[in-house]
């Protein structure tokens, strides 16, 4: 029987988003799959690493349960670590079974499984050092042939339509058309990924500027843990690598991390070393970076073989080559980054937020997996597995219940065109410095004071300047980044203690009950209003 109600609207074109439409299929379901740009270009697309699972008789689900727990610092949800642990496989099985070719071990027989660090274990499957494209591209191709699904690239999200308590679709700028449009929808799923653009370094794409996280707010979501930023660890230090990131399973095959002099630091800090999870290399690195002034550190591996270093790294063997490195030869220049937005959107298991009718999966969601640090190439594993569980309950909750009322147009009749893309441009600018200088690896009280003061001016301007122009991209982005980087100041002051990804150098201790960062919109200070007629 044809599905004729309204889709589900995904916003996000990731493998969470996409994961979520291929179930949703399975199911009879309709859905319309959104990007903000070209549908590839997204966090996924460039995750090199590849999905933590438990793939081999040497492993255990107590195994990785027990790692991840580890990694996040008394703060994962053991029921939300459990269920991601006992259904990767499966979720592992399918994406295999669609098309993604990931890399045989030597002898032939079976994956080749990688260790990355916070494993215990060799649990990692990859596609070569390009994990993410093989990926999205199989999840693409698999949507592209799929009816139920409608791929509409080019929309941004603007904000969510919430009707009688119940979210009813979103508002969408048409990058094309320059147009907002209304999409009415049974259900919305945010699948846009984290909000690592808030700061000025990062190792992802343009457009990781928090907007689920936004816009679910703005709506009357809570969000919970943002002060937990993770900084990668290791990505390229060169005017022409543009953040390109070098994937953690370098050090899982042996990387090891050296100073200019050529002297190894990391077992000075963790027993682990290179292998410690990343808030501790991260943190090294920083730590090092600052006490000798330098500017970056070197992530050698020359002692491996070349041509197991070209076989297992291809991606990033060629592109060091193209900007004049060879890493069969020398050692690679290499800074933290941010990288990974480990709070979010609080859900259930279902990816279900506060609100009826609103979802979020993967890095927008918090669904307590990943506590104050995720551990390596458990995001992925994230996407597929509340993908699939969050496309279930779309289907089991049957969509909105009762007809819905008519969905308020945008409404754009007190706002002009503006001659001043500079404060735009400017404004982006200021708040990701700020929150780079004072709210990065390593905090203090009064960083955190200085960034809430300057943040809090820089939301006052943004907004005006919103009520009083039509809408741009960019002042789409920075609308969102500018309140992603409140919650993140605001979450980190309200944790006094250092914990995972949050240092505090006034509060260097870990309190002995660990316990999350909620904030919640209600008891917050109003939200902008919203431009519908």
């Amino acid at each position: 029987m044809t599905d004729t109600s309204d889709p589900v609207l995904i916003l996000g074109s990731g493998a969470a988003g996409l994961t979520a439409a291929l179930h949703l299929a399975e199911l009879g379901i309709q859905s319309v799959v959104t990007a903000k740009g070209s549908l590839s270009h997204g966090s996924t697309w460039y995750a090199q690493g590849g999905i933590s699972a438990v793939l081999s008789a040497r492993d255990s689900t107590e195994a990785h349960v027990r790692d991840t727990l580890d990694a996040g610092a008394g703060l994962c949800d053991e029921g939300a670590v459990r269920f991601a642990v006992e259904e990767g496989p499966q979720l592992v099985q399918w994406l295999a079974d669609i098309g993604v070719a990931f890399t045989r071990a030597e002898n032939g027989e079976g994956y080749h499984l990688t260790r990355e660090g916070g494993h215990s274990a060799r649990r990692v499957i990859h596609a070569a050092d390009a994990t993410g494209q093989a990926v999205e591209s199989t999840l693409l191709d698999q949507a592209r042939a799929q009816p139920l699904i409608r791929l509409l690239p080019q929309a941004i999200a603007v904000d969510l339509i919430v009707v009688e308590g119940r979210v009813r679709g979103a508002w969408l700028y048409d990058r094309q058309s320059r147009q907002v449009r209304t999409l009415a929808a049974r259900a919305t799923v945010l699948a846009t990924g984290g909000a690592n653009m808030a700061y000025l370094y990062t190792s992802n794409p343009a457009g990781s500027s928090g907007d689920g996280i936004a816009m679910a707010w703005r709506a009357g979501c809570r969000v919970a843990n943002m002060e937990f930023m993770q900084f990668h660890p290791t990505i390229l230090y060169h005017q022409r690598a543009q953040s390109f990131l070098i994937s953690e399973a370098v050090r899982g095959e042996g990387g090891l991390l050296r100073l200019p002099d050529g002297e190894r630091f990391m077992p000075r800090f963790d027993s682990r070393a290179e292998l410690a999870p990343r808030d501790v290399v991260a943190r090294a690195i920083d730590h090092e970076m600052k006490r000798l002034g330098i500017d970056h550190v070197y992530l050698d591996i020359t002692h491996r073989d070349p041509e197991f270093i070209r076989t297992h790294f291809p991606t990033i063997h060629a592109r060091c080559l193209e900007i004049g490195l060879n890493m069969t030869r020398e050692p690679l220049p290499v800074v933290p980054a941010a990288h990974y937005t480990c709070g979010g959107v609080l859900t259930d298991l279902h990816g279900h937020t506060d609100l009826p009718g609103l979802y979020a999966i993967g890095e927008t969601a918090a669904t307590g997996l990943h506590g104050a640090n995720r551990m390596a190439s458990n995001s992925l594993l994230e996407c597929l597995v509340f993908g699939r569980a969050c496309a279930r309950h779309i289907a089991a909750e049957g969509g909105a219940a009762g007809a819905a009322a008519a969905l308020p147009d945008w409404d754009e009749s007190r706002v002009t065109d503006s001659d001043e893309d500079v404060v735009v441009s400017h404004n982006w600018q200021e708040l990701r410095r700020t929150m780079w200088n004072y709210v990065g690896i390593v905090r203090t009280n009064k960083r955190l004071e200085r960034a809430a003061n300057r943040i809090a001016l820089l939301l006052q301007e943004i907004g005006e300047y919103y009520g009083n122009h039509r809408l741009t991209p960019d002042l789409i982005e920075l609308r969102n980044l500018a309140l992603v980087a409140d919650l993140i100041v605001r979450s980190a002051r309200t944790r006094r203690e250092s914990r995972g990804l949050h240092y505090n150098r006034d509060y260097p201790q870990r309190l002995p009950q660990a316990e999350n960062t909620i904030l919640n919109p209600r008891e917050a200070r109003p939200a902008p209003t919203l431009r519908a007629s």
